[in-house]
C-alpha cells in the first residue's frame, strides 16, 4: 500500500517564536513578556518536557557562573593575573541574579529555593606552583567589589575544618591551599526553566512538546517555520515575526537552515562527559561547597576541570565530581549519531580541518579520557577525596556541548571557541546562540545583548522597564560599589540566600 505523504495541517502566527524549551529560551521569553505583554508567543520543543537537555540539573554542575572559584577564568600571563575574563563574567552574573530577583518580586518565578541556594566556591591549588599562583590570584581579587569576602589559607588545620571530607587520609607532603568565598550559589536550572514556562503558560504562551522543527524559510518580512508533531508525524506551519534558535547543539544547523549568513563557515565540534556522582548520604552530608581545581594534563578544555561540586536538586543534597572528558558526534544528549556528519558542509570544512591541525593536543586528551574505566575515574577523584571508595560512586553521563569553531583567515583556518556566541540576522529578525558555558549562568545578560541587536528600534521605549528587571543596566558594578552593594543585599534578601546559608 503506497503511504500519503504527511502535509501541513495547521497554520498559526505569532510575534515571537522560541525553539528549544531550555533555560536561554524561556530567559528570553520571560524578557520579552515584561517588555511587550501583547506580543503572541509560542515555545517549540522537540522533547517531551522542559530543560531535558544541558538546562537538566544533572546534565550541569549548576555552578552559577560568577568567576569566584573557576581558576580558568584567571589565567596567569607573563607572572600577572589576568581578572578581566573574571570580572566580565562576574558582572554578567549580577544581571542574572538582579532579573531572577525582579522576576520573584512580581510573581513570575515561584519559591526561589527550588532554583537557587547558597554554596560556598572553593578554589584547590595543589603543589608549590599552584599555591603559589593561587595565593597570587587571591591578592588580586580580594579587594575587587564583585569579589566579597574572599579568603585565602594554605594551613592544614584550616583545610581540614573548610573541607573535612578531602582532608581525611590526605598526604600533606604535597603542599595546598584554598581560597574561598561563602557568596557562591548552585542552581538548578532545570527547576529555573520549568517556572519560568510555568509562568509563560499562564499569561497565554503557547508550548509545544514533542514537536520538532524541520525547516525555517524566511517569506516577505517573516519566518515560515515547519514543524513535526513526533507523536502523529503530523507537519504544521508557524509565521512568526521574530524567531530565536535556542535548541542547543541543533541551533548552528536550524540557523544554516534558514539561510543566515552570519554562520556561514562556523562548524560544530562536540564534547561529551560523565560525572562520577556519589550514592553514599554520609559523603554527601560531609561536604557542602563546589571545589574547582585546575586541569589535570596542560591541553584539557575548561569544561573538564575537574571539581567536587554539591548540588541541590528538588530539596535533596548531591555531590557530584567531574565532569570527565568524552566524544560522541551527536550534538545532543538525546540526538542521532549522525548529527556531526550531517552539519559537516563545503563552507566549514576549512575551519574542521584547521582545528584538526592546531587541536591534536586536544583531540589526544579526549581519546585518553574516552579510554578511561570506572576505576580510572575513581583513582583521579582520589586527588580530591583521598579515602574514595568505588562503591560509593556511579557513573551518569553530562549533557552533550557542541563548541563552535569560527571561520579565521590563513594558516589556522578555524578556531575552536569554548564560551557562547550569538548569532543574529542582519536585521535582526533571527538569533540564536551557540556554544556552551557559561550560557545558562549570564543567560539575561546574553538575551538582553540580543534585544539590542534584534530590536534597537524599541530600546528607547523600553529603557525604564530595562530598569525595572536590572537596575544595573548599562553601568559596571565594578565601578558603582555602592550600587553593587545595594543590589547585591536586595537580591540577597529576595532570593532567600541569606537563609539557613551553610557555615564555612
Amino acid at each position: 500500500m503506497k503511504t500519503v505523504p504527511k502535509t501541513a495541517k495547521v497554520h498559526d502566527e505569532v510575534d515571537v517564536l522560541l525553539v528549544g524549551a531550555g533555560v536561554v529560551s524561556a530567559t528570553l521569553g520571560a524578557i520579552l513578556r515584561e517588555l511587550e505583554p501583547e506580543w503572541t508567543q509560542m515555545v517549540v520543543e522537540r522533547l517531551p518536557g522542559p530543560a531535558m537537555e544541558s538546562s537538566s540539573p544533572w546534565n550541569n554542575a549548576g555552578t552559577g557562573h560568577s568567576a569566584l572559584c573557576e581558576l580558568n577564568y584567571t589565567p596567569e600571563k607573563n607572572g600577572k593575573i589576568d581578572i578581566s575574563k573574571a570580572i566580565a563574567v562576574n558582572e554578567r552574573f549580577q544581571v542574572s541574579r538582579q532579573f531572577w530577583a525582579h522576576q520573584v518580586e512580581i510573581g513570575s518565578l515561584g519559591d526561589p529555593k527550588e532554583f537557587i541556594n547558597p554554596i560556598p566556591h572553593v578554589s584547590l591549588a595543589q603543589g608549590r606552583d599552584q599555591v603559589s599562583f593561587l595565593r597570587h590570584r587571591y591578592e588580586v581579587l580580594k579587594d575587587q567589589t564583585l569579589f566579597p569576602g574572599m579568603q585565602f589559607s594554605d594551613d592544614e588545620a584550616v583545610f581540614s575544618e573548610k573541607l573535612p571530607l578531602m582532608a581525611a587520609g590526605r598526604d600533606y607532603s604535597t603542599e595546598v591551599a584554598i581560597s574561598w568565598t561563602a557568596a557562591g550559589t548552585d542552581i538548578n536550572y532545570g527547576a529555573l526553566t520549568r517556572q519560568y514556562l510555568d509562568n509563560a503558560a499562564r499569561s497565554g504562551t503557547e508550548i509545544r512538546y514533542n514537536h520538532e522543527v524541520k525547516k525555517i524559510k524566511r517569506v516577505g518580512s517573516k519566518w515560515k517555520v515547519t514543524m513535526k508533531d513526533r507523536e502523529t508525524g503530523d507537519l504544521k506551519e508557524v509565521t512568526a515575526n521574530f524567531v530565536f534558535v535556542g535548541a542547543g547543539g541543533y541551533a548552528l544547523d536550524l540557523l544554516r537552515n534558514a539561510g543566515v549568513p552570519q554562520v556561514r563557515g562556523i562548524a560544530g565540534f562536540p564534547i561529551s562527559g560523565m560525572w562520577l556522582r556519589c550514592t553514599n548520604p554520609d559523603l554527601i552530608k560531609a561536604h557542602s561547597a563546589k571545589v574547582y581545581g585546575m586541569a589535570l594534563t596542560k591541553n584539557a578544555p575548561p569544561m573538564s576541570v575537574p571539581h567536587l561540586d554539591t548540588r541541590v536538586i528538588d530539596g535533596e543534597k548531591g555531590l557530584l565530581f567531574g565532569p570527565f572528558g568524552g566524544w560522541s558526534p551527536k550534538f545532543l544528549k538525546n540526538g542521532s549519531f549522525l548529527d556531526l556528519f550531517k552539519s559537516i558542509r563545503p563552507d566549514n570544512i576549512p575551519s574542521y580541518l584547521g582545528v584538526a591541525v592546531q587541536e591534536f593536543d586536544l583531540t589526544k586528551y579526549l581519546i585518553e579520557e574516552v579510554t578511561h574505566s570506572f576505576e580510572d575515574r575513581v583513582d583521579i577523584l582520589r586527588n580530591y577525596v583521598p579515602t574514595a571508595n568505588s562503591a560509593d560512586w556511579e557513573t551518569v553521563v553530562a549533557g552533550q556541548r557542541v563548541q563552535v569553531i569560527k571561520p579565521v583567515p590563513a594558516p589556522h583556518f578555524g578556531s575552536l571557541e569554548f564560551g557562547t556566541v550569538l548569532i543574529s540576522s542582519f536585521e535582526g529578525s533571527i538569533a540564536g546562540l551557540l556554544g556552551a558555558s557559561p550560557g545558562a549562568s549570564i543567560a539575561p545578560a546574553a538575551m538582553i545583548k540580543l534585544l539590542e541587536r534584534c530590536f534597537g528600534e524599541h530600546m528607547i521605549d523600553w529603557a525604564d522597564k530595562l530598569y525595572e528587571l536590572v537596575p544595573s543596566y548599562g553601568q559596571r558594578l565594578t565601578r558603582s560599589p555602592k550600587l553593587f552593594t545595594e543590589q547585591w543585599e536586595r537580591t540577597q534578601k529576595v532570593l532567600r540566600l541569606d537563609e539557613n546559608s551553610p557555615k564555612f
